[in-house]
């Protein structure tokens, strides 16, 4: 009767666990939506008011304000990984809309370059990409760990080169960019929803308020690193198919 009743608990403490991990992965992609949605509203109001769009450029290029939109992200993104655990999680929240604003107005450019029908084309394209390697990331039993400092390797190649690239203006080394970072960012997918559950597996260890709280904060972080991901995706296969107008 012991033996039954502590497998019983066995049981129950692992539904529990599976159970907080399941919403754990819930809250990143919810997160991770809300993102996207932010990001795409931030885009299509500025892409339709010329008034504001003149303030980020004019005939000369990009403005001051032009430019510091565009690091500005690379900036948000700095802070909320060196302050996560000092800042609170609604300050974190309100950094993480910030962020998702923000690149949303730095998308409002990609509306105005490329044809309506190629934007949605990539953003499909992006998305089933995206999903199928979430899937593999989240099923797979291989440790993908070990690629990991090989891809943000890769990831920092890309923006180094592609900011050098802004003042070359080189259509082919824009090209080639793009093929890089479709494969950088299909890897980089799978290799991050690994990490993001096995984070969520980690959690489930802790019962107290603060592994809770913690992993709000987390769950908030790896709803970035995956929008990051994606958006970083769905630019690379614009820079390859995309159709400009």
């Amino acid at each position: 009767m012991e033996q039954q009743n502590y497998q019983y608990q066995n049981d129950s403490v692992f539904v529990q666990e599976t159970s907080a991990s399941k919403k754990f992965f819930a809250n990143v992609f919810l997160w991770m939506f809300v993102a996207l949605a932010v990001s795409t509203v931030s885009a299509y109001l500025l892409a339709t008011t010329p008034a504001m769009l003149s303030y980020l450029v004019n005939e000369n290029g990009f403005t001051i304000f032009g430019y510091i939109t565009i690091f500005a992200p690379l900036g948000l993104v700095m802070i909320m990984g060196a302050a996560m655990q000092r800042l609170s999680f609604p300050a974190l929240v309100g950094i993480f809309l910030l962020y998702s604003i923000l690149t949303g107005v730095m998308l409002s450019f990609i509306l105005l370059i490329y044809t309506f029908s190629s934007i949605a084309i990539c953003f499909a394209a992006a998305a089933v990409i995206f999903g199928v390697m979430a899937i593999m990331g989240y099923t797979t039993n291989v440790d993908l760990s070990r690629f990991g400092p090989i891809l943000m390797a890769g990831v920092i190649g890309l923006v180094i080169i592609s900011v050098i690239n802004m003042f070359l203006g080189s259509g082919t080394l824009d090209y080639i960019l793009g093929f890089a970072g479709v494969a950088i960012f299909t890897a980089l997918t799978a290799y991050k929803v690994q990490e993001i559950k096995r984070i969520g597996e980690g959690l489930d260890e802790h019962g107290n308020e603060i592994a809770i709280a913690d992993s709000k904060k987390l769950a908030l972080m790896g709803a970035l690193s995956l929008y990051i991901t994606f958006i970083n995706l769905f630019i690379s296969l614009l820079r390859i198919f995309g159709n400009r107008r």
